[in-house]
């Protein structure tokens, strides 16, 4: 009896292909390995996979996309989840491992989570290895040379989708806030950051690391225009007021109260 392939997610970081991991890197070198990767129809490109071509990798003697449509309907969704894992079912039996790619971070986000949650239920033995990516939002600090976080920084990493109400008070308690998918709330995420005086503070990039990366730092310069799905909105909140802090919270050992009295 043949053993069956494991499932890969293959993180390739958001879109610079010098941001792929040796890991990574590796099992794409692979020539025995089956690729798939997400699009929203059948009709669009793959990110992912086009992050791979960029790299210049052979490209394996089979790939194919799956359906992962952009859409609140949990029906359809559910659908075309199973639809995917069934195929990736199929393929892991001949024996063959399925790396799926994944922009950014296979854990952050990503389609793949629930492309190996149904997988693991159609099938419990199924083997799944997810590969660690860089994050857009890492990949957005670096480029510009802004930290994530500094010290003792709260940070909060959240769809903007949640909506305005929900974006303020996180500017009450997090020191950075990193917003996905700002696109359908721009304008009033704009306005929100002016009211609070954030918008010197704040930085937008679309499809960081690709050939076709946006740095806007003159964020109200955008209100009104269309940004791309794949933007992210970096906001710093250098003024928060914080609370105190509890300082060395873990209880020492007696041996460790010994050897401090003998210093």
């Amino acid at each position: 009896m043949s053993k069956n392939g494991t499932l890969f997610g293959v993180s390739l970081g958001p879109g610079d292909p010098g941001l792929i991991t040796r890991r990574a890197w590796a099992l794409l070198e692979r020539p025995n390995a089956i690729w798939t990767y997400p699009v929203r129809n059948l009709r669009s490109d793959s990110y992912a996979f086009d992050i791979a071509q960029r790299a210049g990798l052979p490209l394996p003697a089979q790939h194919l996309p799956l359906l992962f449509p952009m859409t609140h309907d949990a029906e359809k969704l559910a659908r075309h989840w199973l639809k995917a894992a069934e195929t990736v079912r199929d393929l892991l039996a001949t024996g063959q491992d399925v790396l799926f790619l994944v922009e950014g971070d296979a854990s952050t986000y990503a389609s793949f989570s629930y492309l190996a949650r149904v997988l693991r239920e159609l099938d419990p033995a199924a083997q799944v290895e997810v590969v660690a990516g860089v994050s857009s939002f890492n990949a957005v600090c670096a480029t510009v040379q802004v930290p994530l976080s500094e010290q003792d920084d709260t940070i909060a990493i959240v769809p903007a989708a949640y909506g305005i109400h929900a974006v303020e008070k996180m500017l009450d308690d997090f020191d950075t806030l990193v917003l996905m998918k700002v696109k359908p709330l721009l304008d009033d995420l704009i306005d929100l950051l002016e009211r609070r005086g954030l918008l010197a503070h704040s930085c937008l990039v679309e499809k960081a690391g690709s050939p076709l990366e946006r740095v806007v730092r003159d964020v109200a310069s955008l209100k009104g225009s269309p940004v791309n799905y794949l933007s992210l909105l970096l906001v710093k909140n250098p003024d928060r007021e914080k609370g105190p802090l509890v300082r060395g919270c873990r209880k020492k050992t007696s041996t460790e109260l010994a050897e401090e009295a003998a210093q």
